[in-house]
C-alpha cells in the first residue's frame, strides 16, 4: 500500500516519544529538552514515522512521502534513517526506537502520545513570560532587567547589543532564551547604553559593567549563582568573578576573550577596529544599508534571512550609532590578563572555530590561563550560536551538563 504523500505538517500538533519531541508547526525536534538539528528529510523521516505510531511502512511508502515519489537509492535511505536513529539517541544494533523489518520496511518501537493538549494547557514549571524590572546602578546608570523561567538561578550577562523585549521575540535570541530557562530562572539585563537601559556611557568601563551585573544580582536577592556569559560580556564576567569570587558558582564563557581587538596582535582572519568602526558609521540605523548588513553577516554567516533581518532591527532599534561605535572602541579595550590566573570559579569556555569575531585562539587563551577550565571547540563559524546548527545541540548539552554542576 502507497501512503499519500501529504505528511502531517498540516496539523498543530505535536507528538512525544521515548525521551523525544517533535513539533512539525514549530519544525522543532527536541530529545531530553534540548532542540537537535535535523536536515529535513531526516525531519520528515521521522516525523512520518512518528506519525504511523507503530505501522509497518515499506520503502515505496517513505519514497512516496519522504521524497514525493523521486527515485532514490537503497544506501540513501539507510543514510537517512540512521541519522533519525543517531538523533534520537538509537543505534541499527539496538533499534530500540527505529525498528527494521528486514525485506518489509520500518516501524516505530515505542509508544507515541500527542501533545496537542499539553501545548494549550501552560506549563506550571515553565512560563512563557518575562517580567521587565529597573534598577541603579554605579554613576546612577539605569538598568534593566528580566527573569524567565523556573529552577535554579541562571544570570546571563548582558553583551554588546542586547534588548530584553525585542530579544524575546527574536529568531536569533529566542532559542537560545529558551534553552536556558527551560530548567533555570534566567536573569537577563540589557547593559548600560543599550536597549531599555540608561543610554548614557559616561565613565564606561569593564567595572562599571560589572557593577551593571552586580546591581541586578543584589536586585534578584542572588547571593550566589552561576553565569552565562558571550562575546565582550566574557571579561565582565571575569571581572566579577575576580572581584566577588564567593558570588559566582560556575562561568559558561562563550565566544570570549582576553584582550580586546585593539590592544592585541591581529590573528589571521581577525577584523581590525578600524574597519568594525567605519561599517558602523558608514550604516548604522540607516534602512536595508549594505554596511550594516555587511557588519551584521560578520556575527551570523549562516544565518536565515529572517534571523538576519532580526538581528538588523535589534542593532538599529536599541542603540545610536554614536553609542554603537563608542561602546564599540569600550569593549575593544577590554582586558582581563592580569587577573585569570586568580580565577578558581569552575569554568566551561565554548569557542566557534571560524568565529571571524573574536579568534578561536582568544577562547584557547582564556582556557589555558583559567585552571581548571574545560574547553569545548564548536565546528562553527558563527560568532552567535544558531539552532540550526548541528553544533548547537552538543553546545547546548555541553552547557547543561555544566549547569546542572555547579547548582548541585
Amino acid at each position: 500500500m502507497i501512503i499519500a504523500a501529504i505528511l502531517p505538517h498540516q496539523c498543530a500538533m505535536a507528538y512525544e516519544f521515548a525521551n523525544c519531541l517533535i513539533d512539525p508547526d514549530k519544525h522543532l525536534f527536541l530529545r531530553d529538552g534540548l532542540p537537535v538539528h535535523l536536515e529535513p528529510q531526516v525531519f520528515d523521516l521521522l516525523l512520518f514515522l512518528v506519525d504511523q505510531k507503530g505501522r509497518l511502512m515499506t520503502k515505496d511508502d517513505l519514497v512516496e512521502t519522504v521524497w514525493h515519489g523521486l527515485s532514490v537509492s537503497d544506501a540513501t535511505i539507510s543514510a537517512r534513517i540512521n541519522a533519525a536513529r543517531k538523533a534520537v539517541g538509537d543505534t541499527g544494533r539496538a533499534q530500540a526506537i527505529i525498528k527494521t523489518v528486514h525485506g518489509r520496511g520500518f516501524q516505530l518501537n515505542v509508544e507515541v502520545r500527542t501533545a496537542e493538549a499539553a501545548a494549550q494547557t501552560p506549563d506550571p514549571e515553565r512560563s512563557d513570560t518575562q517580567s521587565i524590572r529597573f534598577t541603579r546602578s554605579s554613576h546612577g546608570a539605569r538598568i534593566a532587567f528580566s527573569k524567565s523561567g523556573n529552577g535554579p538561578p541562571l544570570v546571563r550577562v548582558a553583551h554588546w547589543l542586547s534588548h530584553l523585549e525585542l530579544d524575546w521575540q527574536s529568531p536569533v535570541w529566542r532559542p537560545l532564551i529558551e534553552t536556558l530557562d527551560r530548567k533555570n530562572t534566567l536573569n537577563r539585563y540589557d547593559q548600560r547604553g543599550t536597549g531599555l537601559s540608561s543610554r548614557d556611557l559616561v565613565d564606561a568601563d569593564i567595572d562599571a559593567f560589572a557593577d551593571d551585573l552586580m546591581a541586578v544580582a543584589d536586585a534578584n536577592n542572588l547571593d550566589r549563582f552561576p553565569i552565562f556569559s558571550a562575546s565582550q560580556a566574557v571579561p565582565v564576567a571575569i571581572r566579577f568573578a575576580q572581584r566577588y569570587p564567593e558570588r559566582v558558582s560556575g562561568l559558561v564563557l562563550y565566544g570570549g576573550y582576553v584582550k580586546g581587538r585593539s590592544l592585541r596582535e591581529a590573528a589571521p582572519g581577525d577584523i581590525d577596529e578600524e574597519t568594525v568602526i567605519g561599517l558602523i558609521r558608514a550604516g548604522w540605523g540607516k534602512a536595508d544599508s549594505p554596511f550594516v548588513n555587511a557588519f551584521s553577516t560578520l556575527f551570523l554567516p549562516d544565518a536565515t534571512p529572517a534571523q538576519l533581518a532580526s538581528f538588523v532591527k535589534m542593532q538599529t532599534e536599541t542603540i545610536s550609532p554614536e553609542n554603537a561605535a563608542r561602546l564599540r572602541q569600550i569593549i575593544d579595550r577590554f582586558d582581563v590578563s592580569e587577573v585569570l590566573a586568580s580565577i578558581r570559579t569552575p569554568t566551561l569556555i565554548i569557542h566557534a572555530i571560524s568565529d571571524a569575531i573574536q579568534p578561536v585562539e582568544q577562547g584557547r587563551l582564556l582556557a589555558s590561563e583559567i585552571e581548571g577550565a574545560r574547553y569545548v571547540s564548536l565546528e562553527s563559524r558563527n560568532h552567535i550560536p544558531l539552532p540550526q546548527e548541528e553544533t548547537w545541540t552538543m553546545m547546548m548539552q555541553e552547557i547543561q551538563m555544566f549547569l546542572d554542576g555547579s547548582q548541585a
